[in-house]
């Protein structure tokens, strides 16, 4: 209808569409694969100069080899774009479109678009790879930058439609790693729990705060943005564990036994920035279809603040095609709007990675409908409240500032630390006011997807988190502030598959836990120096054992319900572990003529005892096959095709194994 929202939307795309039609500058394209700068790499025989358009068409591998070239305001990779591994190398760029196809369009690219997969078309930007990431000697920066003639709504930015994308900086043994001893106000010299590989002196570093601000009710302070005590400093120099800083600590940071703080690392050699830090901001989308394989890289100063879909790294209604896809051991910080969203996307693994400083939530899944996602040692500090953006999926999602936000918890938490957020550490969030319908389309272990209330869905895993430093929430799982219900959730998993947290570990903050949902297991939790302990609890179907509460105002607060009984402990509940596993392969690499090495990760909710790949029994690497790896023999020829799939103590096999077909990795 004229005038409905949905005509006006089509209208501005058209008007867009025109308008940068009627001042686009001639298409330069590829003739053939070669270096950027050589003139003899494109058709017209000149380098691509200020504000060109550039296509690398299909079948060409371009090396782009330019220490800082002129602005270039699109890039269409339907080939192979690929940065030189020898040299510093910087691309100023308005858009770059990784997609197969002839199509150069830099208009159509909105959210709601998705890309397509071409069998046997593999276009690509890359930097280094997973076997041979850009040594450390070397730098290599995309700034995304505006251009006139591409939508400011959109642009600029980096989005993958079908393509592939792989980043590989040079690699750190850790992002971040505990305080080895407390680090006092003046101190220079900081010790580390443990040596770490890869941090260089130069690069930037957070010490994480160990004190968090009291508040009093109905006292609003400022946001930690800017009343943290989260610091950041250079290594002047760095030796085994002692690191020299370039200037004298503010403050204390603990380090003790029980209550350490985080350093870590926020440089990476790989770098995807914004160099407008106002309105101009770029961001990086992947779409339905796509790979990304990315490690060890630097994401600052993206996102657009307050807008829909423009985060500093997205995944964007992929479903299961991104299985297989990670981000590993990167840096997300200054983010404008959110570090990583998943949305609408399963099965995809982010570890090791520091946030650092976001305008809403820091690590995102944004609609409810993601499952079997993992999150595993992932370091979220000063995730800063923010308007909700306009048209957002969940009505109910205040964006407050949460570390680690979701609405649907059959996804995977391992190992993952939050500090210093404005609202939450950990939040599960969901509400049925407002007419919002919970019952949603879900994918279930054997691969269909139907209607389920996601409130009911138990966590694919929840094991050895940590919050500390919150002025206000460690864990919420429901019944907190704003959830609609002050007595809790309404509904929550049944008897036999709880929600399940073991092992949790909350320390100097106001509320530790708060957990008003039904079905619900504690085990192992350890609170200190907070105000509140289980804070509102509303004991149906809960079960807990390994409670410890050390300098802690009231252990329990404002219960509804009789508290269960420890020694009784798992009744009410009678768990049982009766769905398989999640298995993702993350990469595969060769070297000389030897054999085929595959890597993944493996998560179930109980132990997994075993991994097959093609046949053979892969070696844990971390406990329970959280990563492995396993040996093939090399075939003669190609495709390699791989089928992955792990059995857990129980005796359940997974349903729906990982399989891929790759190309035999290259000799290196």
């Amino acid at each position: 209808m004229i005038g409905s929202p949905r005509y006006l939307a089509i209208l501005v795309l058209i008007l867009h569409a025109t308008a940068a039609g009627a001042d686009s500058p001639a298409l330069s394209r590829s003739r053939s694969s070669g270096p950027w700068s050589a003139p003899g790499t494109w058709e017209s025989g000149a380098v691509p100069g200020e504000q060109a358009r550039v296509q690398v068409r299909p079948g060409h591998v371009v090396v782009y080899d330019v220490a800082r070239g002129p602005l270039v305001r699109s890039i269409h990779v339907s080939g192979v774009l690929r940065f030189a591994t020898d040299r510093d190398t910087r691309l100023d760029v308005g858009l770059i479109k990784v997609e197969p196809g002839e199509d150069a369009a830099e208009t159509g690219l909105e959210v709601d678009a998705h890309g397509r997969e071409v069998e046997g078309v593999d276009c690509a930007l890359e930097i280094g790879s997973p076997d041979a990431p850009l040594v450390a000697a070397h730098h290599a920066v995309i700034r995304l930058t505006p251009c006139v003639g591409l939508d400011p709504d959109f642009a600029p930015a980096i989005v993958c439609r079908g393509g592939r994308v792989d980043l590989h900086g040079a690699p750190l043994s850790r992002s971040w790693v505990k305080l080895g001893s407390t680090a006092t106000k003046g101190a220079t010299r900081i010790a580390l729990a443990e040596p770490v590989r890869g941090w260089r002196a130069g690069d930037h570093v957070i010490l994480t705060a160990t004190q968090r601000q009291k508040i009093a009710d109905n006292v609003e302070l400022p946001s930690v943005r800017e009343a943290g005590q989260t610091e950041a400093r250079q290594i002047k120099a760095l030796q085994g564990t002692e690191i020299e800083l370039d200037g004298p600590l503010e403050f204390d940071h603990q380090g003790v036994e029980t209550t350490r703080g985080e350093v870590a690392d926020l440089s990476r050699n790989v770098v995807i920035e914004s160099a407008d830090l106002g309105a101009g901001r770029g961001h990086v989308m992947f779409h339905r279809g796509s790979r990304a394989a990315i490690s060890h890289v630097e994401f600052r100063h993206l996102g657009k603040v307050d807008r829909l879909g423009r985060y500093p790294l997205h995944f964007h209604q992929a479903g299961d095609t991104m299985r297989g896809s990670s981000v590993v051991g990167s840096s997300i910080w200054d983010g404008g709007n959110r570090w990583i969203t998943i949305h609408g996307t399963n099965r995809l693994v982010v570890r090791d990675c520091v946030g650092f400083r976001s305008v809403g939530h820091g690590f995102f899944l944004e609609d409810g409908t993601e499952v079997d996602n993992i999150l595993d040692g992932c370091l979220a500090v000063q995730a800063c409240h923010g308007k909700p953006p306009q048209g957002q999926a969940l009505p109910f999602d205040r964006n407050e500032g949460a570390g680690f936000w979701w609405a649907n918890n059959a996804n995977a938490f391992i190992r993952n630390v939050a500090v210093e957020c404005d609202q939450y550490g950990f939040r599960s969030e969901i509400e049925t006011g407002g007419g919002f319908d919970p019952v949603l389309r879900v994918r279930g272990p054997d691969g269909a997807r139907g209607p389920v209330d996601v409130r009911t869905l138990p966590f694919l895993r929840f094991d050895d988190n940590e919050a500390h430093s919150q002025r206000r929430h460690g864990l919420d799982l429901g019944g907190g502030p704003g959830d609609g219900h002050a007595g809790g959730m309404e509904v929550g998993p049944d008897s036999r598959h709880p929600l399940v947290v073991r092992r949790f570990k909350v320390w100097d903050t106001r509320w530790a836990v708060t957990l008003g949902t039904p079905g619900t297991l504690v085990d192992g939790l350890e609170v200190s120096g907070s105000e509140f302990g289980l804070w509102r609890p509303r004991y149906d179907r809960h079960a807990y054992r390994g409670l410890a509460f050390y300098r802690t105002k009231w252990a329990f607060f404002a219960e509804t319900g009789e508290r269960p009984n420890l020694v009784r402990f798992p009744e009410p509940l009678d768990p049982i572990d009766d769905r398989p596993p999640v298995t993702v392969i993350t990469g595969v690499s060769a070297r000389g003529q030897g054999p085929i090495v595959a890597r993944g990760v493996s998560v179930d909710d109980g132990a997994v005892v075993e991994v097959i790949v093609n046949g053979r029994s892969a070696r844990p690497i971390m406990a329970d096959f959280s990563r492995w790896e396993v040996s093939l023999d090399r075939p003669s020829r190609g495709p390699l095709i791989l089928s992955a799939a792990a059995r857990d103590a129980t005796g359940h096999r997974e349903r729906t194994p990982h399989r891929i077909s790759t190309p035999i990795p290259d000799e290196n």
